[in-house]
């Protein structure tokens, strides 16, 4: 059986929505990133966001485990004319979208970016690549918050708005068996 095991990068400290903006993580927690490195699998393989704070989350927890190039299809869900802008903000400036892209998730999308069902494809498409390429062995992925929401979303089979009523912390381990059938064996797990 291959596991899916999703892991959150490390905080930005950012106040704002970002998405597709290359922010550094504040790794500087090494007893947190210890315990996370030493609750993965030992032999599993590493991927990550392009991103710089998901791959230097995973740099901070590949030891020796193998590790792939980094994947841009495993970046944050794009927030287009939202990217670093407060809700506040957002929802000031267009209240009827803010509401529906969290309430009814689907097709909504900020001006210029993606919905949540083009992220959920993005996402599916690299995912099943990897489990198809590494069949048998476990993932581990590193990534953002919508990242593995989508993947959440599939294997508890709900929809957009329950996706999102799920908690995705920093440095969490979010555990995703994929066979027989796609199961969330652990979410949000705090080594």
């Amino acid at each position: 059986m291959t596991r899916l095991f999703m892991v959150r990068h490390g905080p930005t400290h950012a106040k704002t929505f970002v998405g597709w903006s290359d922010l550094p993580a504040d790794l500087s927690d090494t007893a947190a990133l210890a315990r996370l490195d030493a609750h993965l699998p030992p032999d599993g393989v590493v991927i990550s966001s392009d991103l710089i704070r998901a791959s230097a989350t995973a740099d901070a927890i590949q030891n020796k485990r193998t590790r792939l190039p980094h994947d841009p299809d495993l970046r944050e869900l794009n927030f287009g004319d939202w990217e670093l802008k407060a809700f506040t903000d957002i929802e000031n400036n267009d209240p009827e979208r803010a509401r529906a892209y969290w309430d009814n998730p689907g097709e909504v999308r900020p001006p210029n970016g993606e919905s949540w069902n083009d992220a959920r494809s993005r996402v599916d498409r690299v995912i099943d690549r990897l489990l198809e390429t590494h069949s048998g062995r476990d993932l581990i992925v590193v990534a953002h918050f919508g990242v593995i929401l989508t993947q959440v979303q599939r294997a508890l089979n709900i929809g957009g708005y329950e996706t999102f009523g799920h908690r995705i912390d920093n440095l969490s381990v979010t555990e995703i068996g994929t066979h027989p059938q796609w199961a969330a064996m652990h979410i949000n797990h705090i080594p």
